[in-house]
């Protein structure tokens, strides 16, 4: 008899952290497919910014380009830096995934280098 409710308290103990579980994977799903495209913007911007003949600003068009047709939803945020020098060039994008747990605002970063090309006469 002093078992009576027992399921009832359980449960209502249970349901929370099980729910709160969910959106955790959820969150984490979110974060890790808004990584995926910060590193295709910046593999996109290190493409148009390392050729011959390409820019930063061309670089950080073509990043801003794959954000704007890839990023609307779970890249919130995102900022895009294009360096570029005589040997090499340098494409950041950080921003934040979008939350599902309120209060949780886990930070995406990407980055892609590489050297310039050149024309060089053997």
């Amino acid at each position: 008899m002093r078992e009576r409710g027992a399921g009832t308290v359980e449960l209502i103990i249970a349901t929370p952290l099980l729910m709160l579980l969910l959106f955790a994977i959820v969150q984490f799903a979110v974060w890790s497919h808004a990584t995926h495209i910060a590193q295709a913007a910046a593999a996109q911007g290190l493409a148009a910014t390392r050729t011959e003949g390409g820019t930063t600003s061309a670089g950080n068009a073509a990043a801003a380009e794959v954000l704007a047709q890839l990023g609307d939803g779970p890249l919130e945020g995102a900022v895009v830096d294009v360096t570029r020098d005589a040997d090499g060039a340098a494409v950041r994008i950080s921003g934040t995934a979008a939350p599902v747990v309120p209060f949780l605002n886990l930070p995406v970063h990407a980055e892609a280098s590489g050297p310039v090309e050149r024309w060089t006469v053997g």
